[in-house]
């Protein structure tokens, strides 16, 4: 298994927070293990967004939440939003984008269940 650092997609911060059936055993190994997993405020930022239009429910807590939950903070910088229009078109959710961005940029395994980040550069989990 790779040792990380890690990236949590926001479909595993989602998964993990409810303890949903659909986070695999893989991914709760990697979760549950001494890695660093880290947390982008671009995640926060659109799960903040879906749940004000009523397409998800969410804890509204998730700044302190996700600490409590071993999750390490990443920010959104300049760079990262930069490197976003260098991306290939494969895919168009601006989140999944931002992220790919960031993974590559600090070396980051992506933990994600999303067939369309494979279709980049950037290493999976």
């Amino acid at each position: 298994m790779t040792v990380g650092p890690f990236l949590a997609d926001t479909h595993i911060i989602l998964w993990s927070i409810s303890d949903d059936r659909r986070l695999s055993e893989h991914h709760r190994a990697i979760l549950a293990s001494e890695a660093v997993v880290f947390a982008s405020a671009a995640s926060v930022w659109e799960i903040a967004i879906k749940r004000s239009i009523g397409k998800l429910t969410a804890p509204h807590d998730l700044p302190a939440l996700l600490p409590r939950m071993q999750f390490q903070p990443l920010a959104v910088t300049l760079q990262h939003a930069h490197a976003v229009g260098g991306l290939p078109h494969h895919h168009g959710d601006p989140f999944d984008r931002l992220l790919i961005a960031q993974a590559q940029m600090e070396n980051l395994t992506i933990v994600t269940s999303d067939p369309h980040f494979a279709r980049y550069a950037v290493t999976l989990a």
